[in-house]
């Protein structure tokens, strides 16, 4: 565990400095473009490119390039260093050829992730994309370049990359800001000087990412030759193995869509309370979770992917009980913090500029929500790691298919059954439910796959996890209670309900669960004191 604890230390550190100065980039863009049509529009016009991304190599570098990569490490004479350049030419040449197409199709990308706009948001959003697209190329690049760096277990790169991309749409959003004021939002105003701005500002920074990573992967003594001799790069083992994981990819896609055709149609009927506000939400529901499980994430697949290889069930089923522990130990007051402060996060970060504290409440309300979905949600996601790790991704598949089943079903009923204030709320309640049913049978089939996945000390040491944090959540509330009572809500109000009440309530969490000799919380506050004593 100390090995996996320091490693995601490393990680999280930067993952840490990455969250934060995405909270402000997060804080300073709504600001600048609010979240009414322009900020609906700018939100789909940003998401198609991750979302083609991810469909075309995002999951199988995951599921599937780290474990190849791994083995040809092992099995190649050259320790696999020109499977890796084979690689890294198919990306590029593949990746540049689909931005240019998606360029050019960015009119009917819009229009299937849009509804009910009117003409003008449209053609607002297709010029935005069309700015935007170019970036699943950089993307695409600087990610291989970071598998490449995970499996020679250099992690810090990947996890600082994206500090540089937060700071040039920080600057990019403050220029806007600054040039249009209140009327940036307007989606009948903007000009094509503004959206060349705001999408080509966006691009620039997932550039200046990449080129961290690309000079990252370089100093480590990887050497980029262009290789077009691509029978040898593994295509038909990698087609053979991704295809499951495109179809994974697909159906995930699948249910987001429907996801945002709800969330637009909402924000036509409730102006704020549409696609926008859903995804900022998403977007801090994603920080801890960032934070704390991609890094355990992160360093546990390259060592399951190893176990396995050398036949070591007890190896993947040790590293995985320990992933989930250290993950949960701080994800499950992060939860519990969420669903309590949830309106001061936001209200805090987003009540300036062309956000009104309103706005800003009913993003936190939606963050509540997707407070409860934080545990099940990494749970799941590292279980997916245990079927990665033996090359099967054909499982979580199934598992897609059965989560966006869920999730779609109680997202319509949502949408033809809540006022249409409500309706991105019962979205995220959607989410959450799908992935507490989709972690249980996930966690079965996982189970069966390794013998067993010491089920009853997970769950032991999870339960007494929340024993410790609910006193913090108490803690919390009666901090959200006093404040109200004292004054109204707004950014100062809500930061000291944030530094009262959340920094109280985990540092008890953290004493409590200290006292109650739960490992992963020692060793955490073990660790942080050696470094205070140096």
């Amino acid at each position: 565990m100390s090995r996996v604890l320091r490693a995601s230390a490393i990680m999280a550190a930067g993952t840490m400095v990455s969250r934060v100065t995405g909270f402000v980039r997060t804080a300073v863009l709504a600001a600048a473009i609010g979240t009414f049509a322009l900020g609906d529009a700018y939100s789909v016009a940003y998401t198609i490119p991750l979302i083609l991304f991810d469909f075309l190599i995002g999951g199988i570098l995951s599921s599937v390039v780290v474990p190849m990569i791994i083995r040809r490490q092992r099995s190649d004479p050259d320790g696999g260093r020109a499977y890796e350049q084979r690689l890294m030419t198919l990306g590029i040449i593949a990746l540049t050829a689909v931005a240019v197409v998606a360029v050019l199709l960015a009119g009917p990308l819009i229009s299937l992730y849009s509804a009910g706009w009117g003409p003008r948001q449209t053609e607002v959003a297709v010029r935005l994309a069309q700015y935007i697209l170019p970036m699943i190329a950089f993307f695409g690049v600087g990610a291989i370049a970071g598998a490449i760096l995970n499996t020679r277990d250099r992690f810090a790169a990947p996890m600082w990359a994206p500090v540089l991309n937060n700071i040039v749409m920080i600057g990019v959003a403050i220029v806007y800001y600054v040039k249009l004021g209140g009327v940036g939002t307007n989606v009948d105003t903007v000009t094509d000087a503004d959206l060349l701005l705001l999408g080509l500002g966006t691009t620039a920074g997932i550039v200046a990412q990449c080129v961290v990573l690309v000079v990252s992967l370089h100093r480590v003594g990887f050497r980029f030759r262009p290789r077009l001799d691509l029978r040898n790069a593994g295509l038909g083992e990698m087609g053979r193995t991704g295809v499951w994981t495109f179809a994974y990819v697909g159906v995930s896609q699948l249910g987001f869509l429907i996801t945002t055709k709800l969330a637009t149609g909402a924000g036509q009927q409730t102006p704020g309370a549409g696609n926008a506000a859903y995804s900022f939400a998403y977007q801090f529901f994603q920080l801890p979770y960032g934070i704390i499980a991609v890094s355990v994430i992160t360093a546990m697949l390259p060592r399951m992917s190893r176990g396995v290889a050398d036949g070591q069930l007890d190896t993947v089923r040790a590293e995985f009980a320990s992933g989930v522990r250290l993950v949960s130990v701080l994800l499950v007051p992060a939860g519990l913090l969420l669903m309590v402060l949830g309106p001061a996060v936001t209200v805090m970060i987003f009540s300036w500029g062309n956000m009104t504290v309103d706005s800003a409440v009913y993003i936190g309300n939606v963050l509540q929500i997707f407070g409860l979905a934080l545990v099940p949600f990494s749970i799941f996601q590292l279980l997916l790691r245990v079927f990665y790790s033996f090359g099967d991704t054909r499982t979580p598949v199934f598992l897609a298919f059965g989560n966006v089943a869920v999730n779609a079903t109680l997202s319509v009923v949502a949408y033809f059954t809540l006022p249409p204030r409500y309706i991105v709320m019962g979205l995220a309640l959607s989410f959450t439910v799908a992935y507490v049913v989709g972690t249980g049978v996930a966690w079965m089939l996982a189970g069966r796959r390794v013998q067993g996945l010491q089920g009853r000390e997970v769950a032991l040491g999870l339960s007494r996890m929340y024993m410790a944090a609910v006193p913090a959540a108490v803690v919390a509330l009666g901090v959200l209670w006093l404040t109200q009572e004292l004054t109204d809500l707004h950014a100062l109000s809500a930061a000291i309900m944030l530094a009262a009440g959340g920094g109280l309530g985990m540092v008890l969490y953290l004493m409590i669960a200290h006292r109650m000799r739960i490992p992963e919380v020692s060793s955490i506050v073990g660790m942080v004191a050696g470094r205070v004593s140096r």
